[in-house]
């Protein structure tokens, strides 16, 4: 079981919707990867991020995508690539990435609450 947060706790994660711009396969991570680009809106514009999600997308299949992503995180250096904020996703019976996405048109930037 996880351990315990408050409210408080919780908000302190800032997790929106973005849609993704452009993504490119990273076949230079060390596990199978794709780099992407991602709007947020005007308060947090553009945003990259490296994803280990091969097993069930292609690159050329995600642009346009809504996705939900922890955007308050510091960034990280992946390989060569700057990845700013963390995708979501859960995984699957084989334990591969499946993206948490909204199944609505919703406005990008949008917090979840």
């Amino acid at each position: 079981m996880a351990e315990p947060i408050t409210f408080d706790d919780f908000l302190k994660v800032d997790i929106r919707v973005g849609r993704i711009l452009r993504a490119e396969p990273y076949p230079e991570a060390r596990k199978p990867a794709i780099k992407l680009w991602i709007d947020f809106g005007p308060d947090l514009g553009e945003r990259s991020s490296s994803a280990q999600i091969t097993r069930h997308y292609r690159p050329e299949d995600l642009p346009g995508v809504l996705v939900m992503a922890v955007v308050n995180f510091p960034p990280r250096q992946i390989g060569r690539f700057l990845s700013e904020v963390l995708v979501l996703g859960v995984p699957d019976a084989e334990g591969e990435v499946v993206l948490m996405r909204p199944d609505h048109e919703v406005p990008v930037g949008g917090r979840l609450f």
